[in-house]
């Protein structure tokens, strides 16, 4: 499962380049694929994964490349139609019209250099192949409903039918056959980039509502779970807390610390509910014998027709660096001094400034930069090296499985 984050999504890359080489060289075998769950810029890191299944090795390299290869100044910039009808409607008090033909609306941000990155990178119909000759059971791509709210899956899946799903009024699932306009609406930070029809309806970030897949995992027959998390929880640094008491913070600040909570804070709470729910059945398991779990299951099922609960093996790799002051560290820099044009470069240490002293949380999101993804990929690597076992011991389950 592959959360959001946007330029963040560098370091799930590091994390899955260490399971695919590293983990699998210590097993003796390659790692399949079975199932794929990306929210947000997660979305184009698993549709990158889904259409290599043959070759996950492949995928990889793949990725590492799209992602050290990145130029600021090609995938961030202004969009200045948008930028004047926002100030217009700001203005009148009226809303933006839909045009005919329109496609992308919203966003002060153009995703030229992003669409035309994921369309020509991504071979899509690789997907359908795979899913088709059973190579990957399934696909999910978690989107906002901009009308309606409501979070979409839309799922590729072996099968015909529909996976068992709860009755959560705010969740939809499509069966659909993934393209790049899924990955895009599912990418799509709000008030970042545009949001993005598909059919009739626009969509934007998966990641408001449903920031890592869990759900979709679990209805899709995971019986383990890889969760890749670029939020790091740790120790504040006391002279940041010093810096933000001397002043008020920022709007930046305060956005950056907005998204924080709106992409990456919730992964916890669903994982610790998880894990409530592995104990639960372990302890009944333990009290009433190991039948408890299929007993449970069938009154659930005559009950409310949910799906099955089911003990779940997680490994949850996070960052053990604070990414927003890497990010801001990095804009300081020489390298970053060399790479950039001068305008950029000042815009975006100055971003830095205004976000407060050690801090760029919100600058963590817009770089995109090759170089600052280069320094996340290690870092995923090393993150991941950290819990080798445990991902030994993961993978090393459903290797038996397939035995």
């Amino acid at each position: 499962m592959l959360a959001g984050g946007a330029a963040r999504g560098a370091y799930e890359v590091g994390v899955v380049a260490y399971v695919f080489q590293e983990v699998a060289r210590a097993l003796g075998r390659p790692i399949p694929l079975d199932i794929l769950c990306g929210t947000s810029v997660g979305a184009i890191n698993a549709c990158t994964l889904a259409a290599c299944a043959d070759d996950p090795v492949r995928g990889v390299d793949l990725l590492v490349t799209q992602w050290r290869g990145l130029r600021l100044e090609q995938l961030v910039r202004p969009n200045k139609g948008e930028l004047l009808g926002l100030v217009r409607s700001l203005v009148t008090l009226k809303r933006m019209p839909v045009r005919p033909g329109d496609d992308r609306r919203g966003g002060i941000l153009d995703a030229t250099g992003i669409e035309r990155l994921v369309e020509e990178s991504i071979p899509f119909t690789r997907i359908q192949d795979h899913v088709r000759s059973g190579r990957l059971r399934a696909l999910s791509v978690s989107a906002t409903d901009v009308a309606t709210g409501k979070t979409v899956v839309f799922v590729e899946h072996h099968a015909a039918e529909t996976p068992r799903w709860s009755r959560d009024p705010t969740v939809v699932v499509r069966h659909a056959e993934i393209g790049s306009q899924h990955a895009l609406a599912s990418a799509a930070v709000p008030f970042l980039f545009p949001a993005v029809r598909i059919g009739a309806d626009f969509y934007c970030d998966g990641g408001l509502r449903q920031n890592v897949p869990l759900s979709p995992a679990r209805r899709l027959g995971a019986e383990g779970l890889l969760v890749v998390n670029p939020r790091y929880i740790g120790p504040v640094d006391p002279a940041v807390l010093a810096a933000r008491e001397a002043s008020y913070p920022g709007p930046l600040f305060l956005l950056g610390k907005a998204l924080n909570a709106l992409l990456l804070d919730r992964i916890d709470n669903d994982i610790a509910r998880l894990e409530r729910i592995n104990e639960i059945l372990e302890a009944g398991v333990r009290r009433h014998g190991a039948a408890f779990v299929d007993d449970l299951n069938g009154d659930l099922g005559a009950a409310s027709r949910t799906f099955e609960l089911r003990p779940l093996r997680v490994v949850h790799v996070r960052a053990s660096v604070d990414i927003g002051n890497a990010a801001g560290e990095y804009v300081r820099s020489p390298e970053f001094a060399a790479r950039v044009p001068p305008v950029v470069g000042r815009l975006l240490r100055s971003i830095a400034e205004w976000e407060g002293a050690g801090e760029a949380d919100l600058l963590s999101y817009l770089l995109f930069d090759g170089e600052f993804a280069a320094r996340l990929i290690e870092l995923g690597r090393r993150d991941a090296r950290l819990r080798h076992d445990e991902l030994c011991a993961l993978f090393d389950a459903r290797l038996a499985c397939l035995a």
